[in-house]
């Protein structure tokens, strides 16, 4: 077996099931997960349709460069969503299944595994808290990550200015999430200055998670990209990509359709990797996937729910804990230190006591620097209907009154 899977921690929610695996919640309470970050709006019924019109696809091998209709719709969407003059469909755009798969990959592609002459390993660079596939995919590729905390004071933006220029020397790779994973927090175009300036001294590459990006609370005011940055900056897209997903931007999850976009020269390689990794996306929904990128109205309904949701429940919950409207995503990033209790005792007696579930935000960390970022903190996806997370919300307030009682 390959023995760098030995390096690979439990994934956060095996760790939430074992902490949960004596309790047994009130049968009198129908559960409410605010634990995993799944959609659960409706997928717009354009999509299904361009599903069912599409299934004679299925008699087809699906090409792994995608179609060049479906590339057409992601550049033209890249363009107008970010304000760029011009995405070239042929070579800056690549349909992928999922952002998930494609960031696991994206670090076996540009990672070099060999020791630097000081026989140190490659770094990859993570933002902490973080999506766990960026230190899995690190780690295969045979590199050390580093973690940069986040800072509750910038909004939970990361430091990176506290990172050791050594580091910076060995960094590779330097994944960011913008909107955050947990903490919704949206790199400035100040950040990315900073980032750009240190990869150009550097050479590393930037892979920009942006799959929360479509989730946000002002019409006029989106969260700003990493290709948007380059171009306000006046560079191009060398050594950047950005990766995004219609998951959570059209409520379909299950066709794990997304794409990257960016440094023609990394894409060329990236889809040399792919050819033989075999993650091709369906023809099918391929198709279906050019209904969803073609389409905002849909989109702007999904914001508007979420809108709802985020202004009912987050004055409930501050009135409880420390928590405040997030940058975008669609997590609330809760302190529960007032409670008296750790993260984790936190969500278990919540689950014991009122069968809701959250993510304690210690399983979504590392201990890096002295300190876990994530200690003392909740994850909580608002994902379902308005109605399911006010009363969620309801049984968090009525849990934590009920400690002080």
């Amino acid at each position: 077996m390959n023995p760098l899977l030995d390096s690979l921690q439990s994934y956060p929610f095996e760790k939430l099931r074992l902490l949960f695996k004596d309790v047994t919640p009130p049968a009198g309470l129908a559960h409410i997960s605010f634990g995993i970050g799944e959609p659960k709006h409706p997928t717009p019924e354009l999509i299904k349709q361009a599903v069912i019109d599409s299934l004679g696809g299925l008699a087809a091998y699906p090409l792994t460069l995608g179609t060049p209709a479906l590339r057409e719709a992601i550049a033209k969407w890249v363009g107008q969503r970010y304000n760029l003059p011009h995405v070239d469909p042929a070579t800056q755009v690549l349909p992928v299944s999922g952002s998930r798969e494609a960031l696991f990959a994206l670090a076996q592609t540009v990672i070099d595994p060999k020791k630097n002459a000081r026989g140190e390993p490659a770094i990859v660079l993570c933002p902490n808290p973080f999506y766990q596939i960026y230190e899995g995919a690190a780690l295969l590729a045979g590199a050390q990550p580093y973690f940069a905390n986040s800072d509750p004071a910038r909004n939970f933006a990361c430091d990176y200015s506290a990172i050791p220029d050594d580091v910076w020397a060995r960094t590779q790779l330097l994944y960011v999430c913008s909107p955050g994973n947990p903490t919704g927090a949206v790199l400035t175009l100040d950040d990315w200055r900073e980032l750009f300036e240190l990869s150009d001294r550097h050479g590393f590459v930037i892979a920009s998670d942006e799959c929360y990006s479509e989730i946000y609370f002002d019409e006029a005011r989106p969260p700003l990209g990493g290709l948007e940055a380059a171009h306000k900056l006046g560079r191009g897209f060398e050594r950047l990509v950005m990766l995004s997903s219609l998951s959570k931007r059209s409520n379909v999850p299950g066709m794990r359709s997304g794409f990257v976009a960016g440094d023609a020269a990394i894409l060329k390689q990236f889809l040399l990797y792919r050819t033989y990794h075999g993650a091709a996306l369906s023809t099918v929904f391929q198709t279906a996937s050019i209904a969803a990128w073609s389409d905002e109205a849909h989109v702007r309904e999904n914001r508007a729910m979420y809108v709802q949701k985020f202004s009912t429940v987050t004055p409930m919950l501050a009135d409880v804990l420390d928590v405040r409207l997030p940058d975008a995503a669609f997590y609330l990033w809760a302190n529960v230190a007032r409670t008296g209790l750790s993260d984790d005792e936190f969500a278990r007696r919540l689950y014991a006591d009122y069968n809701v579930t959250v993510l304690p935000g210690s399983f979504l960390a590392r201990t890096a620097h002295d300190t876990n970022p994530g200690r003392d903190f909740v994850r909580l996806a608002l994902v379902a209907g308005v109605d399911e997370c006010t009363e969620g919300a309801r049984r968090i307030v009525e849990f934590c009154r009920s400690l002080k009682s």
